[in-house]
């Protein structure tokens, strides 16, 4: 039964009952947005103007205010609904410069909520990690770290991406090349287990030993790519290099050239700073109490400008919401869009909003959320909901059949355990639906990249997702039906052998960030 649910949106099309009927509300909004598309405004005016959006920063504040601006312009109500507080921190600028054993500036930056050095900057020699026999051996090294930066990642044997060795290497060189990686990388892990520490406690302990500064490189496996998180460092500052640059001073070091780095690094704590969710919505005229939720979060890490983690669904969202109060003004039920804050923190906006508003998430009759891209939607999910292939379809219909061709729907399908901001709807039993849209190489590119700027964004893709958000927003505004929420019994786990649970609603996290 479950293998006959999972079946392409273009089958299921071409049955006789579900054929597609002229609609002037849809047809209105689909010239709307082909013809007089304001996404590559918005996408300046977020991206570049306003720029990364990290929790707890000025330009989050700003993005927030700049939403609610624009709603406004378009005669839609929007506030700014604070949930939260975090640890508030600007970013100034970072230079790194290698000043021995010659000069190059170098590619990197300085990681969030990170400690500054002075404004002239630090100099300092580097060192790498030793290769020890136990933790007292690494505990002996320790003290050699005092006035130094160290590297703490492992050099990486290549700075191609695999797909490039497939391409041009011969059988043997690919296989060859996996076969050392794979040997140097659990040769690091064993090693870091016998010096005792991880990834996330390390950095504690070299700043405890007095080091000047840890530099890290977190490959994305792509040309040039580093992913960018956030620093576990409290009183020294901790920079990530790119790769080509950070297997340079590795091999530098290894031949014993000492070399030294010279870093400025500014920033600036800002204190306990109030999160928001922004919200704007379009009151419904026959069920106001019944809610169609479009859903993206808004806060980006800031190693770059979150263009498409998370630039692209907040764009879609807002254009979607731009259209269907040009052209279907006076909706059945009440249309809202959520831009959360602090996703990348663990969903604080999403889950703080479904605790907030319990009557909301009650009225829910659909969300659909995007959050993973620029590329064109080609997967949607029932999300364990048992009725949801009925009106899912139905709404689907509406829909041009250039766009959902190339969809694949799962029904029931199974619910989200955390990853994105549907889920936080899920657990509380709303029929909440991910927009799940073709790679682009986001994982290895832009996902909490340095590369995730505005020119990677695919505005085609972007303005077919615009045309499925509204359509499917319209479709279940209209639906005289409300939505069943009666959930389908979970298959058992794979890994665990038992009967696999539906996810329960979590507590937000309200002031973090502020150790």
């Amino acid at each position: 039964m479950k293998k006959l649910l999972t079946l392409t949106l273009l089958l299921l099309l071409s049955f006789s009952g579900y054929t597609q009927t002229s609609d002037p509300v849809v047809e209105a909004m689909i010239n709307e947005a082909n013809e007089n598309s304001m996404l590559e405004r918005l996408g300046h005016e977020l991206m570049d103007i306003i720029g990364p959006r990290l929790v707890g920063s000025p330009q989050m504040q700003d993005a927030h205010d700049w939403a609610v601006d624009r709603y406004a312009g378009w005669g839609i109500t929007a506030r700014n609904e604070k949930y939260g507080e975090w640890r508030g921190w600007q970013r100034g600028i970072t230079h790194i410069d290698m000043v021995h054993p010659r000069v190059q500036s170098l590619r990197g930056t300085q990681l969030a909520w990170n400690p500054s050095t002075s404004k002239e900057g630090v100099t300092a020699e580097l060192v790498v990690l030793p290769t020890v026999q136990d933790s007292l051996e690494f505990a002996k090294w320790l003290p050699s770290v005092k006035g130094k930066f160290v590297l703490t990642s492992m050099h990486q044997p290549t700075g191609r991406p695999d797909y490039n060795w497939e391409e041009y290497a011969t059988e043997e060189s690919f296989e060859k090349m996996k076969k050392e990686r794979d040997e140097q990388n659990t040769a690091w892990r064993e090693n870091m287990k016998r010096m005792g520490y991880n990834s996330r406690t390390l950095p504690a302990a070299l700043e405890e030993a007095g080091a000047t500064g840890i530099v890290m490189s977190y490959w994305s496996r792509g040309f040039g790519v580093n992913k960018i998180f956030s620093a576990r460092t409290k009183k020294i500052p901790t920079l990530d290099l790119e790769l080509e640059d950070y297997g340079m001073l590795y091999r530098l070091v290894e031949s014993g050239q000492k070399p030294k780095i010279h870093v400025v690094a500014q920033s600036k704590e800002l204190g306990v700073m109030p999160t928001f969710n922004t919200i704007a919505e379009i009151k419904g005229s026959e069920k106001p109490d019944e809610y169609v939720i479009l859903s993206a979060h808004f806060d980006s890490w800031d190693g770059a400008t979150g263009a498409t983690d998370n630039g692209t669904g907040t764009i879609i969202m807002m254009e979607a919401m731009r259209i269907l109060k040009k052209h279907y003004p006076n909706p059945k039920r009440t249309i809202l869009v959520g831009h959360w804050g602090s996703e990348e923190q663990g969903l604080n906006g999403s889950r703080a909003f479904v605790e907030d508003h319990p009557e909301i998430v009650k009225g829910v009759q659909a969300l659909f959320n995007q959050d993973n891209g620029t590329g064109r939607v080609v997967r949607l999910s029932g999300g364990g909901f048992l009725n949801s292939y009925d009106y899912l379809n139905r709404w689907l219909n509406a829909v041009p059949r250039d766009i959902t061709s190339e969809i694949e729907t799962t029904f029931p399908g199974t619910p989200a355990r955390g990853g994105s901001d549907y889920a936080s709807f899920q657990a509380a039993g709303a029929p909440a639906f991910s927009l799940s849209s073709l790679s682009w190489a986001y994982w290895n590119y832009t996902w909490h990249t340095n590369r995730d700027t505005y020119d990677k964004i695919v505005f085609d893709d972007v303005r077919n997702n615009v045309i499925l958000t509204a359509i499917l927003a319209y479709m279940a505004s209209e639906d005289p039906e409300t939505t069943s929420r009666e959930r389908a019994v979970l298959p058992v786990s794979r890994r665990s052998g038992k009967q696999m649970e539906w996810p329960t609603p979590r507590s937000p996290e309200r002031k973090g960030g502020m150790e």
